[in-house]
């Protein structure tokens, strides 16, 4: 479901968004919306820490690493602090 909001911007800024809006095919009011979505995801802790997580998991299965290895590396790891009175 969609909502609407108003956003207030001089003339001059309007006319600039609407043409480049325009040039790109698209309604001003998308333009908005894909720059308001980009801000929000590019500031939202949790979407980056999804996507941190995901891109880990990839290059942890392009390597060969399994969960098992993870999980052993994560295990040897508390084990040595635990050790060092860490």
């Amino acid at each position: 479901m969609t909502s609407q909001m108003i956003v207030r911007m001089d003339s001059e800024l309007k006319s600039k968004l609407a043409k480049v809006a325009r040039q790109e095919g698209k309604p001003a009011s998308q333009v908005v919306r894909e720059l308001v979505e980009g801000y929000v995801k590019e500031r939202d802790i949790s979407t980056y820490a999804r996507e941190l997580w995901a891109d880990i998991g990839h290059e942890l299965k392009a390597g060969g690493i399994k969960q098992k290895d993870v999980s052993k590396v994560i295990k040897q790891v508390r084990a040595e602090k635990h050790r060092n009175g860490s």
